[in-house]
C-alpha cells in the first residue's frame, strides 16, 4: 500500500503543487492536495526513521492514515481524468496523445515554445512551428516538417493566444487555409511556368496534387476531343510518357535532397499514369463514364465548392489539406488500384474497410498511401489483448470528433470480450455519419462528429492467439484480400525513381535473382527475399547511380545486389548466390567500392585492441558500417569466436 500510495503521490505532486494551469482549472482539489502532500510526507518520514519494515507497519497510526490518503488520492486521481477528457473534447487529437505527455503540454500552455516538442503527435508530419518571438506569446509563421526536408510558411501569420487546445485548433485551421490557398494559386501557376520551375516552388504534398488534376484533365480532355481527333487518347499517351522520360532525366542530375524526394514521388505518381492511359488506349476508352476510368483515384478542382475533391466510381471524397511532409509514396499496383476502389466505396457506404492477407503485402501502407492521397491524417495502433474497451472508446471518441482516419494493425489480437464492445462503439459512430448529425454519443459521453472520419482494420488470418470477429463487427466493415504484390512492376517504378533508364529490364532480373533466392537457398532464420529487402537495395542502387553516372546501369544494379546480400549469405549458400548473379548479369565484374580512409581508421582501431588485422575481420567491418547506412537495426550473427562482438 505503501508503494501504491507513493507512486500516485510522485505523479500528481508535479500536476497539483508545480502546474499553474491544473491549479487554475482544479483549484479545490489543488488545495486539498496541499494537506494531502503534507500526510505523505510526514509518512515517508516515518518510514526513513524506522529502518525495519516491521518497526514501521505495526505502529497504529500508519495502515488509518494510508487508507485515508489513498482515498483522498483517488478523488484527485477522479478530477484529473475528469480535467483531461475535457480538454480531449475540446480538442480531439489529445484522445492520441499520452496522459504524460497531455498533461506536460497543459501544464506549459502558456508557452508556446515548450509545446513545439509535442507537435509531432498533433500533426504526425510536423517536426515544429517557426515562431517569431514577439511579446509573452509568439507568431507562428511556418511548418517545418518531420518527415523528409521541407519548410512551408503559413499565408497568414497566426498569433497563438489564449488556451493550449484553443491555438493548437488555430494551427490546424490555419494549416489546412495556407495549404488551400497554395494549392489554388499552383493550379494557375502550372500553365505559366516551365514544369522544372514549377516543381521546386510548392510543399510535396501540393505538387502531387496539383499533377494528379493536370493528368485528369489531359485525359479527359482527350475524351472530350476523341469525337473530332480519333488518335487523342494516344496522343495524351505520348505527352505521358515524354513528362516521364523528362522527370527521369530531371532526377540524374544533381539535386537537392528535398527536390530529388519530390520529384521521385512524382515519377512513381506519373509512371502508375502512363500505365493507365496505356491501359485506356489498349481497351479502346473514349468516355469518362467508362469503368477502366471510374475506377481511377481522380483530384479535381470543384469549381462550385471552390476547392479540391476526389472522385472514384460514383464516391466523392473531399480532400483533407492534413500536412504530410516531403516522404516517399507508395508505388501503385492494380491490387493497389482494387484496395483503393474497396476503401473508397467504403466510406462512400458510411463503413469500415477491413484488408485481410499475409504479413508483408501492403495492408496498412496502402491505407497510409490513401490517406495521404488524399490529405487525410492517419493514425496506426497496433493491437493486443492488453488494450480495453476503454482505450478503444478513447480512439474512436477521437477519431470521429477530428475527422481522422485510424488504421487497427491486427485487430483480431483483439479479446473477444473487447471486440464485442467494439462493434456496437463503431456501429455508433456509422450510424451518426448516416443520420448527419453534428454530435453523438459513444460510452456514455456527447462528442462532435467529423463525417470525414474512417476506421480500417488489418488482419492476418490462421495465425494463433488471434480472435474470430463477431458477426456484428464484420458487417460494419467491407472486406478486401490483399495478395502477394506485383514486385516485378514496384521494382520497376523504384528503379525508374531512382535514375535508371532500363529499368523494365533490371526489374526483371532483380525480381527473378530474389524468387530463385527464395526457392533454392537455405531456409535460414535471418534471410528475407520480400518487399522490404527489395526497397533497401534499391534505395543503394540509386546512391550509387548518382556516384558514378557512367558505368553501366546492369553493373551498378550487380553491385549494389552483391555488396548488400554478401553479408547475411552463409557460406554453404555463397556458391550458388554467386552463380546466380553470374547467371543474370553474364560477363560483368564490378570491383567493390571501398573507403580507403575508413579502412586505415579500421586498421588503427584494430591495432589499439591489440587484434590481428585479417582482410576477412575488416571486411565484415566495412559491411557492417554499410548495412547500418540503409538499416535502423542490423543482427550480427555467427558461431562463438566468430568475431561479432569485435567487429561492433
Amino acid at each position: 500500500m505503501v508503494g501504491e500510495v507513493q507512486r500516485s503521490w510522485s505523479f500528481l505532486e508535479n500536476l497539483f503543487i508545480h502546474s499553474e494551469e491544473v491549479k487554475k482549472e482544479l483549484p479545490q482539489e489543488s488545495i486539498k492536495f496541499v494537506g494531502i502532500d503534507k500526510d505523505v510526507k510526514v509518512i515517508l518520514a516515518d518510514g526513513f526513521k524506522h529502518q525495519k519494515a516491521l518497526d514501521f507497519c505495526i505502529q497504529p497510526h500508519i495502515l488509518p492514515g494510508l487508507e485515508k490518503v489513498q482515498e483522498d488520492l483517488t478523488v484527485c486521481e477522479k478530477a484529473l481524468n475528469e480535467f483531461m477528457n475535457a480538454k480531449r473534447t475540446a480538442f480531439p487529437r489529445f484522445y492520441f496523445v499520452s496522459p504524460a505527455d497531455l498533461l506536460d503540454i497543459l501544464s506549459n500552455g502558456n508557452m508556446p515554445v515548450k509545446v513545439m516538442i509535442h507537435m509531432p503527435k498533433i500533426i504526425s508530419a510536423l517536426d515544429t512551428l517557426e515562431l517569431l518571438e514577439e511579446g509573452v506569446r509568439p507568431f507562428a509563421k511556418g511548418m517545418i516538417s518531420s518527415v523528409g526536408i521541407e519548410k512551408v510558411m503559413f499565408t497568414r501569420e497566426l498569433k497563438l493566444i489564449g488556451k493550449v487546445e484553443v491555438y493548437l485548433q488555430d494551427v490546424i485551421d490555419t494549416m489546412r487555409n495556407s495549404l488551400r490557398d497554395i494549392a489554388k494559386k499552383s493550379l494557375k501557376l502550372f500553365a505559366e511556368k516551365a514544369k522544372a520551375d514549377w516543381i521546386v516552388m510548392d510543399p510535396a504534398m501540393v505538387t502531387l496534387l496539383i499533377n494528379n488534376a493536370q493528368w485528369v484533365l489531359l485525359c479527359e480532355g482527350a475524351f472530350q476531343n476523341y469525337a473530332k481527333d480519333q488518335k487523342a487518347v494516344d496522343k495524351a499517351y505520348d505527352k505521358q510518357c515524354d513528362d516521364l522520360t523528362e522527370l527521369i532525366k530531371m532526377v540524374q542530375t544533381d539535386l537537392s535532397k528535398p527536390v530529388r524526394q519530390k520529384i521521385m514521388c512524382l515519377i512513381t505518381m506519373d509512371a502508375h499514369s502512363r500505365d493507365i492511359i496505356g491501359i485506356l488506349v489498349r481497351e479502346k476508352v473514349t468516355r469518362p463514364d467508362d469503368f477502366q476510368w471510374q475506377t481511377q483515384l481522380k483530384g479535381v478542382f470543384d469549381s462550385g465548392r471552390d476547392d479540391f475533391v476526389f472522385r472514384i466510381a460514383d464516391a466523392c471524397l473531399d480532400y483533407g489539406y492534413e500536412y504530410l511532409g516531403n516522404g516517399a509514396r507508395l508505388v501503385i499496383t492494380p491490387l493497389t488500384d482494387r484496395i483503393y476502389v474497396t476503401a473508397t466505396q467504403a466510406l462512400h457506404l458510411k463503413m469500415g474497410c477491413a484488408p485481410a492477407g499475409p504479413a508483408g503485402t501492403g495492408k496498412t501502407e496502402s491505407t497510409k498511401d490513401l490517406a495521404s492521397a488524399l490529405g487525410k491524417a492517419c493514425y496506426v495502433f497496433n493491437c493486443s489483448d492488453q488494450m480495453d474497451y476503454q482505450g478503444m472508446a478513447g480512439i474512436f471518441k477521437g477519431l470521429a470528433s477530428s475527422g481522422s482516419w485510424g488504421c487497427f494493425d491486427e485487430f483480431n489480437r483483439l479479446v473477444p470480450e473487447v471486440l464485442s464492445v467494439c462493434s456496437v462503439q463503431f456501429k455508433s459512430v456509422t450510424d451518426a455519419i448516416r443520420e448527419g448529425r453534428s454530435r453523438f454519443s459513444i460510452q456514455g459521453d456527447e462528442v462532435s462528429l467529423d463525417p470525414t472520419c474512417g476506421a480500417f482494420i488489418t488482419m492476418n488470418p490462421g495465425y494463433l492467439g488471434r480472435s474470430e470477429l463477431p458477426e456484428g463487427l464484420k458487417a460494419l466493415f467491407r472486406p478486401i484480400t490483399v495478395v502477394v504484390p506485383d514486385l516485378q512492376l514496384i521494382c520497376e517504378n523504384m528503379l525508374m525513381a531512382e535514375g535508371f533508364v532500363t529499368a523494365k529490364m533490371l526489374a526483371v532480373k532483380f525480381t527473378t535473382l530474389y524468387f530463385l533466392c527464395r526457392d533454392l537457398l537455405s531456409k535460414a532464420a535471418h534471410y528475407d527475399w520480400g518487399l522490404r529487402a527489395i526497397k533497401s537495395v534499391l534505395v543503394v542502387a540509386g546512391v550509387m547511380k548518382r556516384a558514378e553516372p557512367d558505368l553501366a546501369e546492369s553493373a551498378v544494379l550487380l553491385r549494389a545486389l552483391r555488396d548488400f546480400n554478401t553479408p547475411k549469405i552463409v557460406a554453404d549458400d555463397s556458391d550458388i548466390f554467386f552463380g546466380l548473379l553470374g547467371d543474370l548479369f553474364p560477363g560483368i565484374d564490378v570491383p567493390r567500392t571501398r573507403d580507403m580512409r575508413f579502412e586505415g581508421l579500421i586498421l588503427d582501431a584494430v591495432k589499439d585492441a591489440q587484434l590481428n588485422p585479417e582482410p576477412e575481420f575488416i571486411l565484415k567491418v566495412v559491411q557492417l558500417r554499410e548495412l547500418l547506412e540503409i538499416r535502423h537495426c542490423v543482427f550480427v550473427m555467427g558461431p562463438p569466436g566468430a568475431g561479432k562482438s569485435s567487429t561492433w
